[in-house]
């Protein structure tokens, strides 16, 4: 994964993956000259899971394409239990995890994992797995924290709910300061979604359904990030100097958008691609789709009935995420 957030929670039917469906080799074009017959298949196989699971995904990797965090769920008699999965290469580390759920959103070079949970009361925590260890980030007084990204250097940024009433409240977890958490000066109603290793922060703010990009350079300066003439802007991922998001132009929906925080310069992206993350070199996955420049491509293994959720990206292309066939598993995507 490259320094993005998504909060989001395993969902469908759990159902068993159909294995002759895996290993899907799909070429460029049918047009394609056998010159470019050499170029790498893109192709898709099943990472290992615990297979005494109800379902099992692959929600992040880090960028250098080594570790993947994911999770699942055991189903028990009297009640369910959660796991956290880290993948280093295809060895697969199940974690129990305490609670009533578990949501890893983003793994780092180091193979640290950070993620969501929920305390008794329901409320938003935040955690981190270092080490083999899983534990609790420290928080403020708040009726939710959630993290978003982590970086290269340990830097962890998220947000909190009504830390100032009413409204969201941007977060640091310093790499430098370890068990601290501090209040970052942002705009109001701010939610970051990732950290570059420099420190640039990329998120979003204001109030429901009028959003505004923001970027935040490491020296606190803060420029908004947006499409002249836009209106409500969202910002779903950044990783590098790009982000992803959607910007309303007019019209019944967003456009898809991808800009390049140095300098807010930005490119449309096809309105058939989903906006789940972007690497460092731009390209942009989401739903059954991956995105180079502004075309996208279907990813294989997918068809009737048979669901496919591009969840994250590594700066070596390799992409994550979900099968949904006869049950949902994790799988990777290569060559694409």
């Amino acid at each position: 994964m490259t320094y993005t957030a998504r909060r989001r929670m395993l969902a469908g039917t759990a159902t068993a993956l159909v294995a002759a469906s895996l290993g899907v080799a799909v070429s460029s074009t049918a047009t394609a000259s056998t010159a470019r017959s050499t170029a790498r298949a893109c192709t898709i196989s099943t990472l290992p899971y615990p297979t005494d699971t109800y379902r099992a995904e692959a929600n992040a990797i880090d960028p250098s394409g080594r570790f993947v965090a994911g999770n699942a769920l055991r189903v028990g008699p009297n009640d369910n239990q959660y796991l956290l999965l880290l993948w280093d290469g295809q060895q697969l580390t199940e974690t129990v995890a305490p609670g009533n759920g578990i949501d890893p959103v983003d793994v780092n070079e180091s193979g640290t994992v950070i993620g969501n949970g929920w305390a008794e009361n329901g409320i938003g925590r935040p955690w981190a797995y270092r080490d083999g260890k899983l534990q609790q980030l420290p928080v403020l007084p708040s009726t939710g924290i959630f993290v978003s990204a982590i970086n290269s250097a340990g830097d962890i940024v998220g947000y909190g709910s009504d830390i100032v009433p009413g409204e969201f409240v941007a977060l640091r977890w310093p790499a430098a300061r370890p068990g601290t958490v501090e209040v970052l000066d942002a705009p109001a109603n701010a939610q970051p979604v990732g950290i570059a290793t420099n420190g640039t922060i990329v998120g979003q703010a204001g109030p429901f359904g009028d959003w505004t990009g923001w970027v935040r350079r490491p020296n606190g300066k803060i420029k908004p990030m947006t499409v002249p003439g836009g209106g409500s802007t969202t910002v779903n991922a950044a990783a590098g100097h790009w982000a992803i998001g959607q910007v309303w132009l007019g019209g019944t929906s967003p456009a898809k958008v991808r800009w390049d925080v140095r300098n807010g310069s930005y490119t449309f992206l096809d309105q058939e691609m989903g906006l789940d993350d972007v690497n460092a070199k731009g390209v942009v996955v989401g739903g059954d789709r991956v995105a180079r420049g502004a075309t996208s491509r279907v990813l294989p293994g997918g068809g009737e009935r048979v669901g496919l959720g591009a969840r994250s990206i590594a700066d070596t292309g390799a992409i994550v995420g979900f099968r949904n066939a006869d049950r949902v598993t994790p799988v990777r995507w290569t060559g694409c």
